[in-house]
């Protein structure tokens, strides 16, 4: 076997090196372990929610998979934070933050550290991309492995029908105990929340990209096949690294397109385009909103799957998870078979052997019989959104909205005007200030949306906002509003009684304004104070980019 310990050895190797030998010594080194290649495990255990509450066990499998294989596995912490619990609240804006501080972090310690590869275990929505982002930037032979999706709650129930709950309390449906029965059975035990959210949005993506080994994203949380997924992961870091195979190897043009057209046709997230974005720029991929307009042109939506949808991760594992749909769309001409994965071999070569799925099943249809012929996630321009936004239409909420704009300035103000029943058929909520830079953090707005959804509004109401969504929210709702409103957007000048027009089929968002009044309230507009002015808000409020760029804090240094 050749030297594969590139960086450890400057780390280990020499009599200078006897301080850094002394200090490994103490935490189990062994002389046996000085001549081995390092794998970093680089585990997001934590007990701040479900999520990430088992990771610690499976980091655990992936050292000592790395170990059996000939190397060294050595685990580190980075942080997690818990979307489900900080929605609609000031914490939230530390949520998209988090991810640029996981990534940081994870550079920060494999790369002071010396080690030669990398496996990375994440199991929600921000710590995924930024494992990815920091293995990215190393580029040193890594495996991404997912810490699993959770098993459903009683009655069908996840985190979503908790936040929807909230809604159908206000609307009179729900007695308060009837709520608190759904809070207390809806999370069972460990996982990413249950439906085609963000985690197994982002999960289903990293495998589509070739970043994670076949199937990882289709276990549960407490299973066999997610223990041995772990141990399997360390043991192909060393034939990454026997084989010099690295990210830049994996993470190419064409697997973004891969990721792409596999989350449409599964419907997920709007987080995605966000988050690969963020991942592709890590990599140095050019990707851009209109990469995923070109994808999907052609994609259809495939999946039933929640939010918009039926059924949730554990019945699409039960079926066979997303290779089959992978297989589904290799076989039509809509990925690419040709990229290399982490297994070492193409992805054509990783599906060829890989079974349908059986012909009783409703949860994936046929081509002929799509939910939507195209893209669910619709990239809108237009007077309210020049440089882009995104949208996240399943054809079930309709094509076209138009109505009368009820302007925000906060999620909270928001929450309280549709709890409060001041929204009415027929508005268009206007959420801004909640951007990158506005807000700062980019919140997401489940809590408005499921409220809309547990008062019976979804059809009647759209909302739109410089914020982002949940992988929980459905309706109709635009968010990414770009520029954002902080930066002098057109959201900005948006008054109440404006009426704007959200069209899918044209891609457009507007406001029923002309150039010169849009004009005439911006030249009269005057920026918002920063809300933060220290620490890692307020960094992100200085160095964030659009989100149409995947709001990253490094593009223009």
């Amino acid at each position: 076997m050749k030297d594969t310990r590139t960086h450890s050895s400057q780390v280990v190797d020499g009599i200078e090196k006897a301080p850094a030998r002394a200090m490994l010594r103490a935490v189990g080194f062994t002389d046996e372990d000085f001549r081995k290649p390092q794998i970093g495990i680089a585990s997001t255990w934590s007990m701040v929610t479900p999520c990430n509450m088992h990771i610690n066990a499976l980091a655990d499998e992936a050292c000592a998979g790395a170990d059996a294989a000939g190397g060294k596995g050595v685990i580190f912490n980075t942080i997690t934070i818990s979307d489900g619990i900080a929605n609609g609240t000031e914490g939230m804006k530390y949520s998209l933050v988090s991810r640029e501080i996981i990534a940081d972090s994870i550079e920060a310690v494999v790369g002071c550290e010396g080690f030669d590869g990398v496996v990375a275990v994440g199991g929600c929505d921000k710590n995924m991309p930024g494992c990815l982002m920091g293995i990215a930037r190393l580029n040193r032979p890594a495996v991404f492995v997912y810490g699993g999706t959770i098993q459903p709650g009683a009655n069908h129930t996840d985190i979503i029908s908790v936040f929807e709950a909230v809604g159908q309390h206000a609307r009179g449906d729900l007695s308060l105990i009837e709520v608190k029965q759904i809070e207390e059975t809806a999370i069972p035990g460990p996982g990413s929340c249950g439906g085609m959210y963000t985690a197994n949005t982002m999960a289903s993506a990293i495998e589509a990209l070739g970043m994670s080994l076949p199937n990882s994203s289709a276990q549960e949380a407490v299973s066999r096949s997610k223990a041995e997924d772990c141990r399997q992961a360390g043991a192909a870091v060393m034939m990454l690294l026997e084989h010099d195979i690295k990210p830049s190897d994996i993470m190419t043009s064409k697997a973004f397109d891969n990721a792409i057209a596999t989350i449409i046709a599964l419907g997920g997230s709007t987080n995605a385009v966000l988050h690969l974005l963020a991942m592709a720029h890590a990599i140095g991929v050019e990707l851009t909103l209109d990469d995923f307009v070109r994808v999907g042109e052609k994609v259809p939506v495939l999946a039933d799957l929640r939010p918009s949808g039926k059924y949730m991760m554990s019945e699409l594992i039960a079926i066979g998870g997303i290779q089959p749909l992978m297989r589904m769309l290799l076989d039509r001409g809509l990925l690419h078979g040709d990229c290399l994965t982490v297994t070492g071999r193409t992805l054509a070569e990783n599906l060829a052997d890989v079974a349908p799925y059986p012909e009783s099943q409703d949860i994936v249809r046929a081509f002929d019989n799509p939910i939507k012929r195209n893209s669910h996630l619709m990239i809108l321009r237009g007077n309210l959104a020049p440089e882009g936004s995104v949208a996240k239409i399943t054809g079930k909420e309709g094509l076209r909205f138009a109505g009368t704009a009820r302007v925000f300035h906060s999620e909270e103000e928001a929450l309280q005007a549709i709890l409060d029943g001041r929204i009415v058929k027929g508005d268009v909520m206007v959420i801004r200030y909640e951007g990158p830079k506005g807000g700062p953090g980019m919140r997401e707005m489940l809590s408005p949306t499921s409220a809309l959804m547990g008062k019976g509004l979804g059809a009647d109401v759209a909302l739109i906002t410089d914020g982002r969504f949940s992988g929980g929210s459905h309706g109709f709702v635009v968010g990414h509003i770009t520029p954002e409103a902080s930066e002098g957007g057109p959201l900005a000048i948006v008054e109440d009684g404006d009426e704007i027009v959200i069209d899918a089929e044209t891609s457009q968002i507007n406001v029923n304004l002309s150039d010169a009044e849009i004009a005439v309230r911006l030249a009269r507009w005057q920026a918002p104070e920063p809300r933060y002015t220290r620490g890692p808000l307020a960094k992100f409020a200085k160095l964030a980019a659009s989100a149409s760029e995947g709001a990253v804090t490094d593009k223009y240094l």
